[in-house]
């Protein structure tokens, strides 16, 4: 029996691996056009976008959505 979690794309990923892959698909420029959050659009930088993921649980859902719809449209 296949373990439902599996299929969830998030399995496994960190979210400093999910925004690293988002930054390599769209750029910081784009990203910021499609979550437009200061992190993102002023000054971006993986260290300060995951300090502000960690403690925003709407960004991070924001993120998490669009790295399942890059998985979908790749």
């Amino acid at each position: 029996m296949k373990d439902s979690a599996t299929k969830d794309p998030l399995h496994g990923k960190t979210l400093e691996m999910i925004l690293k892959e988002l930054v390599e698909f769209y750029g910081w420029e784009q990203l910021g056009n499609m979550i437009t959050i200061r992190c993102f659009t002023h000054d971006p930088s993986i260290k300060s976008s995951l300090a502000f993921l960690r403690k925003t649980s709407w960004a991070r859902t924001k993120v998490e959505d669009l790295y399942r719809y890059m998985i979908k449209c790749r």
